[in-house]
């Protein structure tokens, strides 16, 4: 089984956030090799900013990800914006842990290379994606109710 060197930082005002434990779980259920990750939560003002600077769009998003080596040995950070999640898991009637599970996951599987801009990457790790949360006990992600 793959090693996971995890470390967390809490940088948003919101309060129900998860454990560094359940970034734990979620992220070591996607994980295939040996991975040293940071998941940094934040506001919007700064994933707004990192948006912008890394990806050219005014806008906070949910999750970017920002890998910094590649297999055999992964490292790198993923930036969740706790307000943008906390939004969306209400619009699309989502549990928020559940939300939070999927976009971990989706980080993970960046670092390890996968992406979405084109639709049939996008089929393949939507497919990984489902199965690896649907493992965790979450619903599918991609069922908007």
């Amino acid at each position: 089984m793959p090693k996971l060197s995890i470390t967390t930082q809490y940088a948003s005002h919101l309060t129900m956030l998860p454990s560094q434990n359940q970034f734990r779980r979620w992220a070591k259920a996607a994980i295939r090799v040996d991975t040293e990750v940071t998941i940094r939560l934040v506001d919007e003002a700064e994933g707004r900013a990192l948006n912008k600077t890394y990806r050219g769009k005014d806008y906070a998003t949910n999750v970017l990800t920002f890998p910094l080596t590649e297999e055999p040995h992964l490292m790198g950070d993923i930036i969740i914006c706790a307000p943008v999640v906390a939004a969306e898991a209400l619009a699309q009637n989502k549990p928020l842990e559940a939300h939070y599970a999927h976009l971990t996951v989706h980080g993970i599987l960046h670092l390890h290379g996968y992406d979405h801009e084109i639709e049939a990457q996008a089929e393949l790790m939507e497919g990984l994606e489902t199965a690896i949360v649907s493992k965790l006990g979450y619903a599918n992600p991609y069922l908007i109710t």
